[in-house]
């Protein structure tokens, strides 16, 4: 039994186990600011599409900052730039802290802030993913990608469940507030890092500039390896992430109120849950060696889920019944899977690339990674007006399991992929 509980070996690592303990309250406070922006945004001008906007204001930045802080975890110190990206962070939730504080009342502000907060995340992301290669060897990698995994997850379900129990009794600005001082954590925990340098023997700004992510890009589209696993999550993503049906799904199959509720919280929740559970119990990735063939049963399991999840929505009757948990456990064990294949790919990903490249190809990762499920809500919302929420949710899990099997027999050297020297 204790070989299925996730291995906490990489916590052994000091430096690691800082990086990772830091993390706890630090995704919990982002959840938070998560939580803050829509409300605010909504509340100051009663208007969704203002809401939708914000998703726009950190896209961009996502990605450009994403792409080009990629190269910069490669051209320079990585520990120094953990360290100014986390105190960027700092400042940004400090300023939403005070613009609400303040009542500046002014949606452009928060939207720009938001972006400048994106930005820096953008950076501090592929950087300490970049990180974690030089700290660790090479057989402690899928666990601690499972332990980092299990952290911004249990967050993403910790953050927005604290936030709205906390508007009952504080406002909008103390949730800004202590994102800003749990902010503080993350930058000692960098500062105490052993300088991490960068190993490329480029000089000038082509260690930094387009040239630099031009040559991440060229890289990448000659690894097939690397390149596959982008390309698998991508189907996953955007064929198979419902998100952007669970207000109508809550609201038509399952009776909740349409403003929400405790249904849609459910809802929401669901693959969260499943991804800290599948964290929980990852004491068996560590032992797998053929990687690939991991990665791609595991987006085949995420996609039959989401059409158990559709198919459990379609023969609802209206009411939150029976059919209602089918739906939530279609949802958790998705998010286990996905759990699973996100460890994979992210250790695919530090293993197979050659370290001077590593930033950059973990900025494309994280550009994948968010791109990928806003894509999903504008492809989902649009199939649902077309043939609804079941036929969208169930036949998306359908297209992630063909597409992903088309791949895999496209560029069959994704699925024979496997690392050696892990012990069994």
């Amino acid at each position: 039994m204790a070989r299925l509980f996730a291995d906490t070996t990489p916590l052994r690592n000091q430096d690691f186990a800082r990086l990772w303990w830091a993390g706890i309250p630090t995704v919990i406070g982002a959840g938070l600011t998560l939580f803050a922006v829509p409300v605010q945004l909504y509340a100051l001008t009663q208007n969704s599409a203002y809401v939708g906007l914000a998703g726009v204001f950190a896209l961009v930045p996502l990605v450009v900052f994403g792409l080009w802080g990629g190269a910069l975890a490669d051209a320079m110190d990585r520990r120094t730039l953990l360290v100014i990206a986390s105190c960027g962070l700092a400042v940004a939730s400090v300023l939403l802290w005070l613009q609400a504080a303040l009542r500046v009342n002014n949606v452009w502000l928060v939207l720009c802030l938001l972006a400048f907060q994106q930005a820096f995340y953008a950076i501090n992301s592929p950087t300490r993913a970049a990180a974690i290669p030089r700290i660790l060897p090479g057989d402690q990698l899928p666990a601690a990608n499972a332990l980092n995994m299990t952290v911004t997850q249990f967050g993403s379900i910790v953050g927005p469940l604290l936030a709205g129990i906390m508007l009952s009794w504080v406002d909008l600005s103390t949730l800004y507030l202590i994102d800003a001082v749990t902010c503080v954590l993350p930058i000692w925990a960098t500062y105490r890092l052993r300088r991490i340098p960068a190993t490329s023997q480029e000089r000038g700004s082509s260690r930094w500039g387009v040239g630099a992510v031009l040559d991440g890009l060229r890289y990448l589209a000659g690894n097939t390896v690397v390149l596959m696993s982008f390309v698998v999550d991508l189907i996953a993503m955007i064929f198979g992430m419902p998100r952007a049906l669970f207000p109508q799904i809550a609201h038509e199959s399952f009776g909740g109120p349409i403003e929400g509720g405790t249904t849609m919280a459910l809802l929401a929740a669901g693959i969260s849950i499943g991804a800290v559970a599948g964290g929980v119990f990852s004491g068996w990735l560590p032992r797998i060696r053929r990687q690939g063939l991991a990665v791609v049963i595991a987006i085949v399991v995420w996609g039959a889920a989401m059409v158990g999840f559709g198919l459990a929505c379609g023969f609802s009757d209206g009411r939150a019944g029976t059919l209602l948990w089918f739906a939530v456990a279609f949802l958790v064990v998705g998010g286990a899977a996905d759990m699973v294949s996100s460890a994979f790919r992210n250790t695919i990903l530090q293993q197979a690339a050659s370290d001077e490249l590593r930033g950059r190809l973990q900025g494309v990762f994280i550009v994948v990674v968010a791109g990928g499920p806003r894509v999903a809500d504008t492809l989902h919302g649009a199939a649902a007006a077309a043939v609804g929420t079941t036929a969208a949710a169930a036949g998306g899990g359908a297209l992630v399991v063909v597409g992903v099997m088309i791949a895999t027999l496209a560029v069959p050297a994704f699925v024979r992929y496997r690392v050696s020297g892990l012990t069994t």
